[in-house]
């Protein structure tokens, strides 16, 4: 008799998985002769036994070749699977969600996700890709059909990468933080250009903006969708005038911005920084700030000086009579002033 079918206890045969042998090929002569003696007493039952132990074997390395050439699609229990090591998307709103979670239900898993036997874990799996795929199907509370296949740390971030760039849903900084990642993690250059499907001086623009803005506020941004390469490029140069990341970082703990959309968030940013930096020449000179007023308290005067501009607020009953009095009589008190100071440069001669 054939040992056919011998998987049908762990896969379904209707989603086209295949069986050790085919069913129309003749038995080996050695398992024919086994036939004839299989009804008889203990040596029946003993030869059942070692047919079983090699169904099991035959099984087993049927599985495991079909595992580690990656051309095999199986039902895993979604419980046994733990997301990747590195994170490639930021947060994603429910309602996305629960757009892929009714499709799923619909018409069930279009395509599978890719996992690999976990580097340090015995029998788990971590996800290269298909991370909701896989948190829609345990929702659902069905398997996920899954592709397996052993691969390293190198091959595994570059396929999670590659498929992540044929969908083309990531956004340009969601894309830009993974390259960072990787860099963090330890990853060559050409690892991650093949990850990301990407050229050295696209790599490079991304890094150097994880580099310039501060983690926080590239989280506190969220994935804006819309924001593209050159005005992520141009806002982290920004980040070059000294003091601006703490600036930035306060900013974006405001309620006004955490309520915002991403995109929104982003330009909001910009606009915080444009000010800041416009203002800041003035700042530069912090102005020094002083009260006066007459011994009985008829007047007072607040006197504000920043190096370019003097000013003095009256505070009295007749304070407006004073400052009107003091208006007209400037070119006069001007021109003491003139002689003041040319007193003291002959003096000092």
């Amino acid at each position: 008799m054939a040992r056919k079918n011998l998987l049908s206890g762990l896969m379904d045969d209707s989603k086209k998985f295949t069986a050790v042998n085919n069913e129309d090929e003749p038995a080996p002569r050695d398992e024919r002769q086994h036939i004839t003696y299989k009804g008889i007493g203990a040596l029946g039952a003993v030869t059942r036994s070692i047919d079983a132990l090699a169904a099991k074997a035959d099984a087993a390395k049927a599985i495991e070749e079909q595992l580690a050439s990656g051309e095999t699609v199986i039902d895993l229990d979604p419980a046994l699977i733990e997301d990747s090591f590195v994170t490639d998307r930021l947060a994603h709103t429910d309602e996305q969600f629960r757009e892929l979670v009714e499709a799923i239900r619909l018409r069930g898993q279009d395509s599978p996700i890719l996992v690999r036997p976990h580097p340090e874990r015995e029998g788990r799996y971590q996800i290269a890709f298909g991370h909701r795929r896989a948190r829609a199907a345990k929702e659902l509370g069905r398997p996920v059909r899954a592709v397996v296949k052993r691969l390293d740390d190198r091959d595994h971030v570059i396929a999670q990468g590659q498929e992540n760039s044929a969908r083309a849903d990531l956004s340009f900084i969601e894309r830009t933080m993974f390259a960072d990642k990787l860099d963090t993690l330890g990853f060559d250059r050409e690892t991650i250009m093949s990850a990301l499907s990407a050229d050295k001086t696209t790599v490079s623009k991304m890094l150097s903006v994880t580099k310039r803005i501060p983690a926080e506020v590239l989280a506190a941004i969220g994935v804006a969708k819309t924001t593209g390469r050159d005005r992520w490029h141009d806002l982290s140069a920004k980040f070059e005038t000294e003091n601006i990341a703490a600036r930035a970082i306060e900013f974006t703990r405001s309620v006004e911005f955490e309520t915002a959309e991403p995109d929104a968030r982003f330009d909001m940013l910009v606009a915080f920084i444009s000010r800041n930096q416009q203002a800041s020449p003035a700042a530069a000179v912090q102005p020094v700030a002083h009260a006066w007023q007459r011994r009985d308290g008829a007047v007072k005067a607040k006197i504000k000086d920043d190096g370019k501009q003097f000013t003095i607020a009256l505070k009295a009953e007749k304070a407006s009579a004073f400052g009107a009095y003091i208006a007209s009589n400037l070119d006069r008190l001007y021109e003491a002033f003139e002689k003041t100071q040319d007193l003291t440069k002959n003096g000092d001669q």
